[in-house]
């Protein structure tokens, strides 16, 4: 056999694999929070979008939530505005509020909903101001324990500003543009009864949307494998009984514990499984959705559920 037949063969054979996977997936939602070294490297930026498009042609609703601190934080730069963080939140002040907007909803929203629609996708950029989409409020400290005016810590004097959290998401908005083909890719800013505006975690707002639709899969996108056991082993599947037992024995520490709890989130909310994959991968989404081992880390309700 030659190499070239070989190379055609296991292509076969991938395209067979992905099919009962694409069966079960179309005209399901799937959200997909976009963000890290992915959304920085073009060669990945560029699979990405085509992912994505493939997704939608295959009958999957792909929803699409995306960061932009990178971008933010060297925008905030140019202008000699200092960034500042607080348990891995932007401190956000009314001066900064403007350039994450400006940032997030303008510049890297619109190249997104760009590479999607080259990709051969039809994308519709939103921020969470358009439609009322994300209604938001002010997000608390973990000292405060509530979100009272100013939104400082009581013990710690941490005042976030304008950092929120979703308190609703208008589906019907989301629902009427995927049901009329149209795939949403959506700013994490948010906004309040006074039209404030917010800043939003991308993960929190991906897990908030994801709950909202009843999405049948949440993918976070990050720049590690996904969950790895003490000896550095990804764990390809955990169930949510299992997360508490991991982050007091620390195997699961650092910026992977709100990863994990915003997969938790989404499962309270219906979502049926929670991903966490490295995005550095090309071709993570296809690889991830359609294929029998996966690439990075599933997190269910039950750790006997199906595939």
């Amino acid at each position: 056999m030659s190499s070239e037949t070989a190379t055609y063969e296991r292509t076969a054979r991938t395209l067979l694999e992905s099919l009962p996977y694409m069966r079960r997936f179309s005209g399901e939602i799937v959200v997909v929070k976009y963000g890290g070294h992915a959304m920085s490297d073009a060669t990945l930026k560029q699979s990405f979008a085509r992912n994505v498009a493939l997704l939608k042609y295959v009958g999957v609703r792909p929803i699409i939530v995306h960061g932009g601190g990178p971008q933010i934080g060297d925008m905030l730069n140019r202008l000699g505005i200092p960034s500042s963080f607080y348990k891995g939140l932007r401190i956000t002040d009314d001066a900064t509020m403007e350039v994450v907007e400006m940032v997030l909803a303008g510049r890297v929203n619109k190249e997104i909903v760009g590479l999607l629609n080259l990709a051969g996708a039809r994308a519709v950029g939103l921020s969470g101001k358009d439609g009322r989409l994300l209604e938001a409020r002010r997000k608390a400290t973990a000292a405060d324990g509530s979100a009272g005016a100013g939104g400082a810590g009581a013990e710690d004097g941490v005042d976030l500003g304008r950092v929120g959290q979703v308190v609703r998401v208008d589906t019907e908005l989301l629902r009427t543009l995927s049901g009329a083909g149209y795939i949403p890719v959506i700013a994490p800013t948010g906004v309040d009864e006074e039209n404030g505006t917010y800043n939003i975690n991308a993960d929190d707002a991906a897990a908030a949307v994801a709950s909202a639709v009843r999405a049948k899969r949440l993918l976070l996108l990050t720049d590690v494998p996904g969950v790895l056991d003490s000896n550095g082993v990804l764990l390809r599947s955990l169930s949510a009984r299992e997360i508490p037992d991991l982050i007091a024995d620390a195997v699961i520490s650092g910026g992977m514990i709100p990863k994990v709890e915003c997969c938790l989130e989404a499962l309270r909310g219906g979502v049926e499984k929670a991903m966490i994959v490295d995005g550095r991968v090309e071709n993570c989404v296809l690889l991830e959705l359609f294929t029998d081992a996966g690439i990075g880390s599933e997190i269910t309700t039950d750790s006997g559920a199906a595939a």
